[in-house]
């Protein structure tokens, strides 16, 4: 059955997204800003940062907020994250009560440590939306090939999930639920830290036993922090925890792992993103991460080490010396049956 389906924000993910709901039938309206590229795409039916992606003519495009929240089934923001507050606020007056809201951009927000549902909400300050995190291995340049892709639909709302389930669900995309809203958007907010992590690793020259062993200890420090934060151990070895931080921190696709490579390689942080071209979301969460570590007293070494490299106490080389000369543990992968940290 044919849904109408209003997207905020014309990124690249915003756009694979639209267009693979058009494809399926959908009735699609997409929303931006920026006058110019609201312009630009409906002119040329293509995305610059997706090449050989097909705009289809059903996507309309408008540059007026209240045309886009109006009685839809299903608003998506696709926003980056920094950007999601302000866009809650602007659509608030125009967004009815039940409406099922689809958030897709990942972080966590620096001065009140909410993810983005948690801003959403408190934006909106309406208690019959329904907010839903989708999240998971999900480059939006696959996507847009319609290659086969997994994602997670989280609420804790189980209805809510289903129903957004059934609307994204097609031959090409795979979804499933979960309930553990929480621990999936940690996951999609931190692995972009982990990502940048195994991105300068690469970038110094390093091989796959350093990959593996960022990418397996680094999901530890997530479900470790996720953890103590009452979020589900299940979640972290998923599609949103596991699944997403491979696919991130291995891909040159991935945003996050790019500008790692070029801090790897001596770039500094202004001009790795500059060379990227795009947002790095994994620069955007590394505030709230150590925020976090503190505020739950959780041992997260990867994301210390990233944060001392960003700050520019320490070299990339030196991230790596700080890591291996660690005291030796005996290994934990997430944490022990009866909640405790100890040994890791």
């Amino acid at each position: 059955m044919m849904k109408t389906i209003g997207v905020l924000g014309a990124g690249t993910w915003g756009m694979a997204l639209a267009r693979m709901l058009a494809v399926s039938g959908h009735q699609v309206t997409v929303w931006s800003a920026i006058e110019k590229e609201i312009q630009d795409l409906s002119a040329s039916r293509q995305h610059p940062n997706l090449p050989g992606m097909v705009i289809p003519e059903s996507i309309l495009f408008t540059g007026d907020i209240q045309q886009v929240c109006g009685q839809k089934d299903v608003l998506l923001f696709a926003v980056p994250s920094v950007f999601v507050r302000a866009t809650a606020r602007k659509a608030a007056p125009y967004i009815p009560d039940g409406q099922i809201i689809v958030d897709v951009a990942k972080g966590v927000e620096a001065d009140t440590l909410f993810t983005m549902t948690q801003v959403i909400s408190d934006e909106l300050k309406n208690p019959t939306v329904k907010l839903v995190a989708l999240s998971g291995p999900t480059h939006a340049e696959e996507v847009a090939k319609d290659l086969p892709t997994t994602i997670v639909s989280a609420c804790e709302d189980l209805d809510a999930a289903r129903q957004v389930q059934d609307i994204f669900s097609n031959t090409c995309m795979r979804v499933y639920t979960n309930d553990d809203v929480k621990g999936v958007e940690l996951c999609g907010a931190l692995k972009n830290v982990i990502a940048l992590a195994a991105g300068i690793a690469a970038g110094l020259g390093y091989g796959d036993n350093t990959k593996a062993a960022l990418i397996t200890r680094g999901m530890a420090e997530i479900a470790r922090l996720g953890m103590a934060m009452g979020c589900k151990e299940q979640t972290f070895g998923g599609l949103a925890g596991i699944g997403d931080l491979i696919v991130t921190a291995t891909s040159m696709h991935s945003r996050n792992n790019r500008c790692g490579m070029l801090l790897g390689q001596g770039k500094t942080p202004e001009e790795a993103t500059k060379q990227v071209g795009m947002v790095v979301e994994g620069l955007n969460a590394l505030p709230a991460a150590m925020r976090l570590k503190e505020e739950y007293q959780v041992e997260m070494p990867i994301v210390e080490a990233i944060d001392a490299l960003i700050s520019g106490a320490i070299t990339p080389k030196d991230t790596v010396r700080m890591l291996m000369d660690r005291d030796q543990k005996h290994e934990i992968p997430y944490v022990a049956l009866d909640g405790s940290c100890e040994g890791i």
